[in-house]
């Protein structure tokens, strides 16, 4: 009995310290999205539930615990506005009025996304990796990326597809709703 609770305690250590490292990072962040400092302490509460609850699922090698922790982060603020939008009078309980309208996403949530996304293409093979920056993020022409990579358009749209179905798998292993 007592080795598990020195597990259990250990458990917990890591999630204080996990919560003093990112807690107040993770408030702000919520915070700039939902205009309100209950929901934002909500938020937080919720993220620390959920990573505590899915801890087993934490893998060091596929994104660090700060990245983990946002991706989090922006599902449980996304789940808290879309309360607001089936709730709108509650906009009237809140301590703030400048909440974002329902799905426009802030500054803070577009960083957060693009460092979800960033963390994603880590973890897809890099032809695919190519091919969906060259032509999705950057917005080059198929028929110029394919000149220069020397292999057929088709080619390259197979790449593409395949990646982008990569990329959703290796976001949802992320715990990140695409």
């Amino acid at each position: 009995m007592g080795r598990h609770r020195g597990t259990a305690q250990a458990e917990v250590l890591d999630v204080q310290a996990a919560y003093a490292a990112h807690g107040p990072e993770l408030y702000r962040f919520a915070l700039r999205q939902l205009g309100d400092g209950g929901a934002a302490q909500d938020v937080v509460q919720e993220v620390f539930l959920r990573a505590w609850r899915a801890e087993r699922s934490y893998d060091p090698q596929l994104a660090s615990l700060r990245t983990w922790l946002f991706a989090i982060a922006r599902n449980v603020v996304v789940d808290e506005a879309r309360r607001f939008a089936v709730r709108p009078w509650q906009r009237d309980l809140t301590d703030g009025t400048d909440l974002p309208p329902a799905g426009e996403a802030g500054p803070d949530e577009r960083l957060v996304d693009a460092w979800v996304v960033e963390e994603a293409l880590r973890r897809i093979g890099p032809e695919h990796r190519t091919a969906i920056v060259q032509t999705h993020l950057r917005g080059r022409p198929h028929a110029e990326v394919a000149a220069e990579l020397g292999i057929p358009v088709g080619t390259l749209r197979s790449r593409v597809f395949y990646g982008l179905k990569a990329l959703r798998l290796a976001m949802e292993e992320m715990g990140v709703e695409p």
